[in-house]
């Protein structure tokens, strides 16, 4: 069975790139045992700097991509 090739281009979302980069950064820092804890962690305390008024990595990223 053969798969039909497609011409579609998949963009990716601006400042995600850096966010993840972000990420990658602090595991290798950190070496943790289990990751997606570790992911869960950071993405929550990321999320809670930006309610809190502060930095939004995603937009930061962005702007820095541009």
């Amino acid at each position: 069975m053969s798969i039909a090739s497609s011409n579609t281009s998949m963009r990716v979302p601006a400042g995600f790139r850096n966010l993840l980069e972000g990420l990658a950064r602090e595991v290798l820092r950190e070496q943790p045992t289990n990751v997606v804890a570790f992911a869960a962690q950071y993405f929550q305390k990321l999320l809670e700097q930006r309610e809190a008024g502060g930095i939004d990595p995603v937009a930061w990223g962005a702007m820095l991509e541009d």
